[in-house]
């Protein structure tokens, strides 16, 4: 979690540590109190991590998705258990990581039936406990293995194809577009027309159109070459994600708004958890395989 105090607070420790020398300084944070460096360099690493097998060894970036899908399901397990809803860990981070490795073989059939094993072998799991609170218990585990695993299987989905790799890209960079248009219009603009203030007081309506400009020329770009896709797929791919990314972020925020937590771990200096960096793309990947496929196939 980050400290939100202000940066004065320091001189003071240092002041009254008898004068012995300046106050260390903080590390430049963001407006939305973010360590800048730390996120930057995680940032960075991610996206190397992502990138080189994705254009190397496909089967390696299915398994990248399966290990971050692993540990973000993880982190909704615990955040979950603090609202008193019992789900089992182990086969919900299992069925996490079979999800894309499955889809990735098998296609959406496989990816299907290893959702459908992952709930049951949560419930039978669950079933063994106490029956008090087994029916909302079973809803928890549907929804954990529903809101991380599944929908990362649809990207591992985009690699099937031949021009996979492009797909994944153009999949990402979008969604990033959606993040880096939103954040600088709002800034921009000063926000002042609120989306959702009660979920997400930064989010606007001019961070919105931001996002949507942001996405409709990344997509427009991206399809347009290397995968040779018509304009109006790359405008229609761009405005479907500025949705999905917007409303997968609101989710995530009112799931942790509702829990009382500000990130999901703090696994990821200067990002928050693992959850905090996929809830859009999470949200996007069904949707951006659905266009992809119709449009390209």
């Amino acid at each position: 979690m980050v400290d939100g105090g202000p940066s004065g607070s320091a001189e003071a420790t240092g002041a009254a540590a008898g004068g012995a020398g300046p106050a260390e300084v903080p590390p430049r944070r963001s407006r939305a109190g973010r360590n800048l460096p730390a996120a930057i360099a995680v940032g960075v690493l991610l996206g190397a991590i992502i990138l080189v097998p994705l254009f190397t060894v496909r089967a390696a970036f299915v398994g990248v998705i399966s290990v971050a899908v692993a540990l973000g399901t993880w982190e909704v397990i615990r955040a979950v258990w603090l609202t008193g809803v019992r789900v089992p860990p182990v086969p919900l981070v299992a069925g996490a990581l079979a999800m894309p490795a499955v889809a990735y073989v098998e296609g959406t059939t496989g990816l299907l039936l290893t959702l459908a094993a992952t709930v049951g072998a949560g419930v039978a799991v669950r079933a063994v406990g106490p029956a008090e609170g087994l029916v909302r218990d079973v809803g928890g585990i549907a929804f954990v293995a529903g809101y991380v695993g599944f929908p990362a299987g649809f990207a591992a989905l985009l690699t099937e194809p031949s021009d996979g790799s492009w797909r994944v890209l153009a999949f990402l960079a979008t969604v990033v577009a959606s993040d880096v248009g939103g954040y600088t219009a709002g800034v921009l603009s000063g926000g002042r027309h609120k989306m959702a203030p009660s979920v997400s007081p930064g989010k606007s309506w001019e961070g919105f159109a931001g996002s949507a400009v942001g996405c409709v020329l990344v997509a427009g770009i991206l399809l347009a070459w290397p995968l040779g896709a018509h304009a109006w797929q790359g405008v229609l791919i761009g405005l479907a994600t500025a949705c999905t990314a917007t409303i997968g972020d609101l989710g995530e925020s009112l799931l942790k708004r509702d829990i009382g937590i500000k990130d999901m771990s703090n696994l990821l200096p200067g990002h928050g958890g693992v959850m905090d960096r996929l809830d859009s793309l999470l949200c996007t990947a069904p949707v951006a395989w659905l266009l992809l496929t119709a449009f390209l196939d």
